[in-house]
């Protein structure tokens, strides 16, 4: 919980921070706002070791079913990035190629999500015939 605490005061900061270097000279304010956003991004990426460590353990307990936890690994890295991207264009006043990169990590999930739905209509076809 104190790291959640650490992270929100880091982005709150850095928001001050920007803000008051954003009146004087904008590039300076998104320059502020990405290093902030790097911060964060470095750190997460510390939990996502600590995450994958424990998804390791899980592994050993699915079985044949492991390529399914990579799946899942696989679509929270493209939600993350894109979400991370996605918000750096709009603070630069870059809207629709934030829409744009939303729009490339959708379908980025659905067509990593495909192989799970195939294997559910295989089950479901199985039952049936």
């Amino acid at each position: 919980m104190g790291e959640i605490i650490k992270v929100g005061l880091l982005g709150i900061v850095g928001v001050l921070l920007a803000v008051q270097f954003k009146g004087q000279k904008p590039e300076y304010g998104i320059y502020m706002g990405f290093a902030v956003g790097i911060l964060i991004f470095c750190y997460v990426l510390r939990q996502v070791e600590a995450v994958v460590a424990q998804l390791d353990l899980i592994q050993t307990y699915l079985g044949g079913a492991s390529s399914y936890l990579s799946i899942l690994l696989k679509v929270i890295g493209i939600t993350y990035i894109c979400e991370f991207s996605a918000g750096i264009c709009k603070d630069a006043g870059y809207g629709a190629i934030a829409d744009q990169i939303e729009i490339l990590g959708k379908l980025s999930v659905m067509f990593a999500g495909l192989p799970i739905l195939f294997a559910v209509i295989d089950q479901i076809q199985s039952f049936m015939g």
